[in-house]
């Protein structure tokens, strides 16, 4: 079998920016890298918006929202990251996991950002078996802890 030899200019998976033989001005192609893996790398949000924020802080990420508006408009769904100069956007693909700070809520990616909320406390049947049920509450009660369930 022969290799033909590739010459794409970015990753399959995150489109990281790759580098060429005699490239000139490599830095700016590593920094794009960099500036991806930084947004990749234990992904954390602040919040989803649809708006960029007035003044974000440079390191805060977003989900853009559905019907993105001024400097996010056509990356709904996507990773934003401010670096304190511009923004990265970095498209969600299936099974990308992300941390809402403001709640600890871990949000996944399945043809769109959803969390998971948790099952309701067991109540009601014709037996009723107080051990099963405390064991059920704490086992809910750790998954939201843990951020699992909002």
């Amino acid at each position: 079998m022969t290799q033909v030899a590739s010459l794409t200019s970015s990753t399959s998976r995150h489109a990281l920016p790759l580098l060429f033989s005699g490239q000139s001005q490599k830095e700016f192609t590593v920094n794009e890298a960099l500036a991806r893996l930084d947004l990749l790398v234990h992904p954390a949000i602040e919040q989803e918006l649809s708006d960029p924020p007035p003044a974000p802080s440079a390191g805060d990420c977003y989900i853009v929202g559905a019907s993105a508006t001024g400097g996010w408009a056509g990356h709904d769904a996507s990773l934003a990251g401010w670096d304190g100069i511009q923004w990265t956007f970095i498209e969600a693909r299936d099974g990308m996991t992300v941390r809402r700070l403001s709640d600890g809520t871990l949000l996944q990616y399945s043809g769109g950002w959803q969390g998971y909320s948790a099952p309701l406390d067991p109540n009601g049947g014709s037996t009723v078996d107080v051990e099963a049920r405390t064991a059920i509450s704490e086992l809910i009660t750790l998954l939201k802890a843990f951020g699992i369930f909002s």
